[in-house]
């Protein structure tokens, strides 16, 4: 892979990894008990919100909606931001709890999924692994001249560049990036995309 700018629409460096069916779809969901944002294959992006005194009904407003969205926008591909290395171990409620019941309605909906850890997402998108919210944002704007209205967590932030990341592997990038950043998302592990129909 050589260094540089990769132009929309030119071949991934990790093309290799998932190939791209005609018309690729592709889904970012940054989950999180309270606000888990959205980034549909439009590039839309939302906020599924839920409320504490729901307790763990939350899980099934945030299932229920994400089960909507694939029904309606019938994605290629999926790409979820994992949890925190320090926290996979212990994470038996809350976020832990939100990544089940998700990760369940992908299968049922036959949506292959990627989970990308939050570090490599923050490197692939400003080449720095503890970016904060508002480097991310700021990223976005100016790779896409993408702004999210009421983002204070970044969620929608985290969950559009999900979707990118996802365009970049599969082959099909939405907007220019750094070689070096792209080759972030090599240590993802890509479920393959060919054969699947559009």
């Amino acid at each position: 892979m050589t260094a540089g700018l990769v132009a929309p629409g030119a071949a991934s460096p990790l093309a290799d990894v998932v190939a791209a069916p005609a018309g690729l779809r592709v889904i970012g969901l940054d989950l999180s008990i309270t606000s888990t944002g959205v980034c549909l294959p439009d590039g839309t992006t939302y906020r599924i919100k839920t409320r504490a005194a729901d307790v763990d009904r939350r899980l099934l407003h945030i299932r229920d909606a994400v089960a909507d969205d694939l029904a309606e926008h019938r994605p290629h591909l999926a790409v979820v931001e994992d949890l925190p290395t320090k926290m996979q171990a212990t994470a038996v409620k809350g976020i832990g709890g939100v990544h089940g019941v998700v990760k369940a309605a992908l299968l049922d909906a036959g949506v292959p999924y990627a989970l990308v850890s939050p570090a490599t997402l923050k490197k692939y998108a400003t080449d720095y692994g503890n970016a904060d919210k508002a480097r991310m944002a700021a990223a976005a704007y100016l790779a896409a001249g993408a702004e999210f209205a009421d983002d204070k967590g970044g969620d929608q932030c985290d969950a559009w560049w999900l979707r990118a990341a996802g365009h970049d592997a599969a082959g099909a990038p939405l907007f220019t990036m750094p070689s070096a950043q792209r080759k972030r998302l090599s240590v993802v592990a890509w479920p393959t995309l060919r054969g699947r129909s559009v």
